[in-house]
Order: C-alpha cells, then structure tokens, then sequence
C-alpha cells in the first residue's frame, strides 16, 4: 500500500485544485458528486446533518454546533475546508482528525471511480467525507460549505437546518459582485421545508433569504433578532460575554475559548441554530450549549482565528482573508493591545491574487513593521507585487519568497513585549503552523 504522503501527492497533482488553480478547478453543478457518492451507496443518506455557509464565520460557527451536540453526547462528525496542515484536518468525528490510513485506503479502492469521473480535488474530498461519517455511524454531522452554497459539493445532502452566517463580498469573480447576488448563491442551499437559521440581518440581502424560504415553504429566523450579546471581558485564554435573548429578556453569562471579537456574532447564530434543533428534539439544553462555548478548541480541534499560540513574543494566527474578516482583525488589534508601552505590532501576510489587495491593506495600520511573503501555492500573489501594494498604501516592509523565510525574520526582528500577527490566507497561516509546530503541510 502506498504511503499517506504519495497518496496526498496524487490528489493534489492529479485532481484540480481551487487553492491552486482558482476559479478553473470549480466543477460547475453537482454531476460530479452525485455519480462518486451514487458509486459509493449514497453515505450521505445515511446520517442526520446540518448545513453551514456564509462569507465569513462558517468555520468558527460549525465547530461551535459541532461542539454542543458533542457535549450532548451525539457522536458527531465535522466536514470543513481548507486545512491548515492535514488534509485529515477536514474530516473529524468527535473533534478526531479521520487516520491517515483512512485517507489512503478511500482513495485506493476509489481509483477506477476517479478515472471515471474525473473529480476536482474538493468534489472527492467531500465524498471521502461523507463515507467516513457513513463508516463510523456517526449520529449527525456539521457540514460546511466550501465556496457559495447552490452548486456547491456540499449541497448534495437534504439536510435537518440550514445556517447561514453572514454575507460578505468575497469571491466576486465567482458569486456575483453584490451582496443580494452573493446572498442568491449562499441561499441555495435552503431546502424544502428545511428551516434556516441567518446570523445577520442586512437590509440588502433580507428581502433574498425570505424569498428563498417562502418557496422552499419553510421560515427564516435571524439570529441577530433573538439574541443580542455583550462582550465584558477577555484574557489569553477566554473572553467573557452577556448573552440577552430578546424575546424572554433573559441574561446569561458565558464565556468561550475563542477569541477575538468578531465570535459575538457566531456565538448568537450557533445559540439560534442549537435552539431549532432541541425543538425539533436533540437534547440540546441552553445552559449546556452554552457551557459547550467554554472549551470549543479543545473539543473540535478549531485554530488559526485569533489563536495565540505563544507569549513572548506574542503570535497570533488569523485567517482574515477579505474586507469583512479584515475589519475584524482591526477592531481585535485596537482593542487589545500587545504588551505595554513601546511594543510594536510585526505583521507577516500574504494573500492569494483573486482577492482585493488595496481594500484590505487598507486594514492593517501603518505603524506596525511588515514581512509580505507568499504561500507555495500557483494562486499566490507574488510576494514583491505586495510589498509594492504595501508600499502605495504606506506599509513598509520586508518581502520574503516563503513564509518561514519571513517568520524568522518577524521572531528575530520582535522583542519580548512585541506582537506578531500571522495573516492574509488559510495558506500563508497553515504553512506558518506547520512551521512553528514543526510538522509538515500535507
């Protein structure tokens, strides 16, 4: 049997791959995915899930639902993309990676399947996916989405509630380059009496979700309009919140493992989306959910959003990769500050060429000292065109060809007291991960 390492090294050279190729590796409908899982007896009919997209915070949000139904004691299973370091980073049950053997012995008996087919590289991901969760009887699985939501892969499965978190610009080239078109793709994966769950009530998108719903005969809560929360304190290991639900004037108080600001908002989706499921009858109480906030790192293996994963220097790692994300990571830079008088915030970023690289350097504040680089990905913008973009918009800095070439760089440069921040794409922080954790990207 051939190694993990070649198998994954088969896929990444003989499947198209959107973090490599862009809008070239999409497959467009779900032809694909419906042939491999029909060849594979259809796994996905075969577990209760729930479905996730949305622009920014599906990530963080899925493992948060992920992480109460596994407090409830619901063997459940957790589809997300992109890996950080390991392709078995995507497919999880109970928090667990899926074993590299797992991974080699699918794509092994697979093969004629993917001659056949000729599937992208995310089409037999999500496949492979929905086997395991098949395999292990899992007892409900949080599904992401991984670009859009009406032809994505994902949207093969009918699944128990839908959740949308926000609506954002990103991928414009793709999904349209308005919010309500945006919004038209995102809400494709509303079904037939399905309900549907949307973090956040936009004015120009409001008026799509309801439509969408009205003709899948099903209802629309917006988590915004249920809850309202507070943020009151954090520290390096939790921040801390008033959670107000609106219609019973009620006030909790917890606290989540996740840090950075922009959680407020995915805490208020994850809470509405546990909500509908306990009344459609999980044993999801509010109280335990809640609890289930405390420790959603450790129990679904979430990282790279606003994960410190060391003290002095302080690094922080954050896959803010678009307008929305990158607002975010400005409001979590002014409102908490490195470590006192006279510290310096060193920044490590690089982006890939499809996104809008003068709107969101205009986040990033022209005080701190930079080291633009680039991922080891074909869809990479090229390190010395961004020092170029910094450079228009202020930001001086170093450009470094790899991301541990300007790692180093950021930590020799940094004094105890200072802060590096480690951002722009899941590609640039995962090569970073795997580097100062010493493994390797796969």
């Amino acid at each position: 049997m051939i190694s993990y390492q070649e198998t994954v090294d088969f896929l990444m050279q003989r499947l198209p791959m959107f973090s490599a190729q862009g809008a070239a590796a999409i497959r467009e409908g779900l032809g694909n995915i419906t042939e491999l899982c029909k060849a594979l007896g259809d796994p996905h009919q075969k577990f209760p899930s729930v479905h996730i997209a949305g622009t920014n915070g599906k990530g963080s949000t899925s493992h948060m639902i992920a992480g109460a139904l596994q407090q409830a004691g619901y063997k459940t299973g957790l589809y997300t993309s992109p890996h950080l370091v390991s392709l078995t980073e995507r497919i999880r049950i109970n928090g667990v990676p899926v074993p590299e053997e797992f991974v080699v012995r699918f794509v092994e008996q697979a093969r004629a399947l993917i001659d056949r087919v000729q599937p992208s590289y995310f089409e037999l991901n999500v496949a492979m996916a929905f086997t395991a969760f098949a395999e292990a009887q899992v007892d409900v699985a949080v599904i992401e989405t991984g670009l859009g939501g009406r032809l994505d892969s994902t949207n093969i499965i009918h699944p128990m509630l839908s959740v949308i978190t926000n609506i954002g610009l990103d991928h414009t080239h793709i999904l349209g380059n308005t919010l309500p078109l945006i919004a038209a793709e995102k809400a494709g994966i509303i079904k037939e009496k399905v309900p549907v769950v949307v973090g956040e009530t936009h004015p120009e998108t409001e008026q799509v979700f309801f439509l969408h719903a009205l003709r899948c005969h099903t209802a629309v809560v917006f988590a915004d309009s249920i809850w309202e929360m507070v943020r009151t304190g954090y520290d390096s290991d939790y921040q801390y919140f008033k959670a107000i639900h609106k219609g019973e004037q009620r006030m909790y108080d917890l606290k989540t493992d996740l840090l950075g600001s922009f959680q407020s908002h995915n805490i208020k989706t994850a809470l509405t989306a546990c909500e509908l499921l306990a009344q459609a009858g999980w044993s999801l109480p509010r109280e335990m959910v809640m609890q289930s906030l405390e420790r959603v790192r450790a129990s679904t293996g979430l990282r790279g959003r606003w994960e410190r994963i060391q003290q002095e220097p302080e690094i922080i790692l954050d896959v803010a990769h678009n307008p929305d994300g990158m607002e975010f990571l400005r409001q979590n830079l002014q409102a908490s500050a490195a470590g006192g008088p006279g510290s310096r915030l060193l920044v490590v970023c690089g982006f890939v060429k499809d996104k809008d690289i003068d709107t969101a350097l205009d986040f990033f504040p022209k005080e701190a000292q930079y080291f633009f680089t680039q991922a080891q990905i074909p869809r990479a913008l090229p390190y010395t065109e961004l020092v170029e973009a910094g450079r228009r918009k202020g930001l001086e800095g170093q450009g470094f060809a790899h991301v541990g070439a300007a790692v180093a760089a950021a930590r020799e440069a940094a004094a105890p007291h200072d802060r590096i921040l480690i951002t722009g794409s899941f590609f640039i922080v995962g090569e970073a991960l795997a580097l100062l954790e010493g493994s390797a990207r796969s």
